[in-house]
């Protein structure tokens, strides 16, 4: 062994020397502390309750003690007052016994009684008898601990008048005692005062201590229930946005299904006339070998026709694009002039078969940033319903308008029109249909397509019309940044 580790090893063997001493003795008592201040505490009763009755039964404890060594210390003194003096001074601690016996019977609200009833009573009766141990502060201590432990303002009244009568009786008028104990021995006596104060202080603090956990445990479960009420409305906000976002689902379904509809019904109608037009028309033709003039005369009809079926086609295609890439928008910078340019030149034929007049007044040299199929999509159905709608040598103007940080697009005619009402609908996406000035047809699903796509793009759809005057549709793009 290590020559060094000895002196530790001497050291650990007379630490545990002390402790065999002077520690282990006390766990005995310990427990029996902790037995007796759980008296009466069971399961059913409130935390702080059972906190109060911990120190109840530690006061008595305590006072029991004091109480049976007080007068077995003046018993072995032999001093000159008589042995009935010191058992009448032990008839408080009867009191301290009798309630931790109430206690352990499960009955704290008799302890109680009997506590603040039977103390001050049996320590006046030490008085009376004649004797003055010193232990009169004790009544003040009753009146505090009266006000922490019964619930009762009665009770807490009669207890307080109880043993502050009882003090000024025995401490102020009956002053003098045939029995005094400092007279006996000043010592014993300045103990039972000091013992008198030091459980007055001790109840205070005892208290005050309580008090001070229950306040915190109160403040620390606000604090759960602060931060629980947070969750709650946190989860209610967000329980309210999903019904608010499930009900915008809902609605945009209603709206899907209600053009779904449409759509069937306008493909399972409008769309067949052009091909039946079409087919009648080669079918006459084979059957009964029509002339080239009567083929040159009914061509028009069909051509139109088929123009609106195109037409019809392209939208149904753009629509049914848009619900499969709901969020895709490919935003670029676009030559505006070339993009009308090229809407012009499709749809400058069908303005003169109708002989509208069709102008191109789009500067040179003006950019937009959006997606250039949208917005070419968004060209093409305003131009063509200027068309459908100017009558024969009507005019059509399409132009841009140059602001700071956007570009404001637009088509100007001639044409018929618009009331109110037809505004309103519009504006409200109660889309519609009319026939045109030569009786074109029409789905109304072209300018819900327009008004949808601008949104995505961050435009949007202007209208200005007056019956009889014309219209203006006009939209605007933001410029490259």
């Amino acid at each position: 062994m290590d020559i060094t580790a000895q002196p530790l090893l001497q050291q650990k063997e007379e630490t545990a020397r002390f402790q065999r001493r002077f520690v282990l003795p006390p766990k005995p008592f310990l427990t029996v502390f902790g037995l007796i201040q759980s008296l009466g505490i069971s399961s059913s009763m409130e935390e702080y309750d059972q906190r109060k009755l911990r120190i109840f039964n530690k006061i008595n404890f305590f006072q029991l003690i004091i109480g049976i060594l007080f007068p077995m210390t003046g018993l072995l003194m032999q001093t000159s007052l008589p042995a009935s003096a010191w058992v009448i001074a032990g008839l408080p601690s009867l009191v301290s016994l009798l309630v931790l016996f109430l206690n352990h019977e499960k009955r704290p609200e008799m302890a109680l009684l009997a506590y603040f009833i039977l103390y001050p009573f049996f320590t006046c009766v030490v008085y009376l008898y004649g004797f003055n141990p010193g232990i009169s502060l004790s009544f003040i201590l009753f009146g505090i601990l009266a006000v922490f432990f019964l619930n009762s303002i009665g009770s807490i009244i009669f207890s307080l008048s109880f043993s502050m009568v009882s003090y000024f009786l025995l401490a102020v008028v009956i002053r003098h005692q045939p029995y005094e104990l400092r007279e006996v021995s000043n010592g014993l006596y300045l103990l039972n005062q000091g013992l008198s104060l030091l459980f007055i202080f001790y109840g205070l603090f005892l208290i005050k201590k309580e008090n001070s956990i229950y306040q915190g445990r109160i403040l620390s479960k606000n604090s759960i229930l602060e931060e629980k009420n947070t969750q709650i409305q946190k989860q209610s906000r967000k329980l309210e946005e999903s019904a608010e976002l499930l009900k915008q689902q809902a609605t945009q379904l209603a709206e899907l299904n209600s053009v779904k509809t449409k759509l069937f019904s306008i493909i399972s109608h409008d769309l067949k006339a052009p091909m039946y037009a079409m087919r009648n028309l080669f079918k006459e033709a084979h059957e009964h070998h029509l002339s080239a003039e009567e083929l040159r005369k009914n061509i028009p009809d069909v051509l139109n026709d088929m123009n609106y079926a195109v037409g019809l086609m392209e939208n149904l295609l753009q629509w049914a694009k848009a619900q499969m890439q709901a969020h895709t928008v490919n935003p670029e910078v676009v030559d505006i002039e070339n993009s009308i340019n090229e809407v012009y030149q499709g749809l400058l034929l069908p303005a003169r078969n109708k002989g509208v007049i069709l102008l191109n007044d789009a500067p040179p040299r003006v950019y937009g940033y959006c997606d250039k199929d949208m917005m070419s999509l968004v060209l093409r159905n305003l131009l063509s319903n200027a068309i459908k709608f100017t009558p024969e040598k009507g005019k059509i103007c399409i132009g841009v308008h140059e602001h700071p940080s956007f570009l404001e697009i637009y088509v100007q005619d001639s044409g018929m029109g618009m009331s109110h009402d037809a505004l309103m609908r519009i504006r409200n996406n109660d889309y519609f249909t009319t026939k045109g000035t030569a009786s074109e047809s029409g789905t109304g699903l072209g300018l819900m397509l327009c008004k949808e796509f601008l949104v995505r793009n961050g435009g949007q759809l202007y209208i200005e019309s007056e019956p009889g005057e014309g219209s203006t549709f006009s939209f605007s793009v933001p410029k490259p940044e």
